[in-house]
């Protein structure tokens, strides 16, 4: 009985943290979050307020007044906001599912034991993690190779397959789905892609949800290769369209149906500028803010399993 409370004694003194200790982790986890949190409060207020009050007070946490008229401009763009929009989603959407089947079905493969090109397959993927092409080549057979320049293909396939993803859901596969399986169903006649359908996918949940919450983040906020890529500005998501606004408003302008008559100069004077930037960010930021609560306990637990088991 001694002996017990003292080894729990032993526990309690070597794995329980100070109170000094707790108060400064306490600390250093809020600066953290503020730090999260306080760019995107500043990027709402921003929004929030009037092109006047900017120009005379700068960025304010909290607005000097408040007026919807960035929103209101985004409005009366609302055919290019709303097509570069659809456009995102479109590519995000299309791209994370044709993703989640690529990543997969190369994971599932290079975990078979009985797969006899698995260790050569294995070095394939993992040296792109190493070593890169270079931007040049990488254009030269984009554009020159597969001719999927200026089309909207060229913003899905040189982000679907990731070498990282591969690799942890064949490190899930591997940890969590039981030989014995694979083999009853294969007893049964079960093909390869009855297995990868009806059994894998569906015990694969945690890891899916995690490379497709990775995939659908470099998907929405990709804006590199519309402008490195894209000549049809039909084709924008979005984000390219924001970093042209972010580069120079003008671009706006020039995009803009409805504006027919006037200089380039009288029609920027009627632009609240940094109130219609900070909205479109607000525009970007709220749908991936909000989807990603619902995927958050099947992104940790596909994460953690795929990082700490071999």
């Amino acid at each position: 009985m001694e002996q017990s409370k003292r080894y729990k004694s032993n526990v309690l003194r070597f794995t329980q943290i100070s109170t000094p200790t707790n108060i400064i982790f306490h600390l250093l986890l809020i600066g953290f979050s503020l730090a999260c949190i306080i760019p995107f409060i500043l990027i709402i207020s921003i929004s929030l307020s009037p092109e006047q009050a900017i120009n005379e007070h700068g960025y304010q946490l909290i607005p000097k007044a408040i007026s919807l008229e960035g929103f209101v401009y985004l409005i009366k763009q609302r055919a290019l906001i709303t097509r570069a929009l659809g456009m995102s989603v479109l590519v995000t959407g299309l791209g994370t599912l044709l993703g989640i089947f690529l990543n997969t079905s190369m994971a599932y493969a290079l975990s078979r034991p009985d797969y006899k090109l698995r260790k050569f397959y294995t070095w394939v993927i993992f040296i792109p993690m190493v070593f890169g092409g270079g931007l040049v080549a990488s254009y030269f057979v984009n554009s020159q190779v597969l001719h999927i320049k200026n089309t909207m293909w060229i913003l899905i396939l040189p982000l679907c397959v990731s070498s990282f993803n591969v690799i942890l859901c064949r490190t899930f596969f591997r940890s969590n789905i039981p030989d014995s399986i694979i083999e009853s169903a294969k007893i049964d006649g079960a093909t390869h892609f009855t297995i990868y359908f009806r059994i894998i996918l569906p015990l694969s949940l945690p890891v899916i949800a995690t490379i497709g919450l990775f995939m659908s983040f470099g998907y929405w906020n990709d804006w590199f290769l519309a402008l490195l890529y894209l000549d049809n500005r039909e084709l924008y998501t979005l984000q390219a369209l924001l970093t042209k606004l972010l580069a120079d408003i003008e671009q706006l302008v020039k995009l803009a149906p409805y504006l027919s008559g006037g200089t380039v100069a009288q029609q920027m004077a009627n632009i609240p500028r940094e109130a219609a930037r900070m909205a479109v960010v607000v525009i970007i930021v709220l749908p991936i803010a909000c989807a990603y609560p619902f995927f958050q306990r099947y992104f940790v637990t596909g994460l953690m399993v795929g990082s700490v088991k071999g």
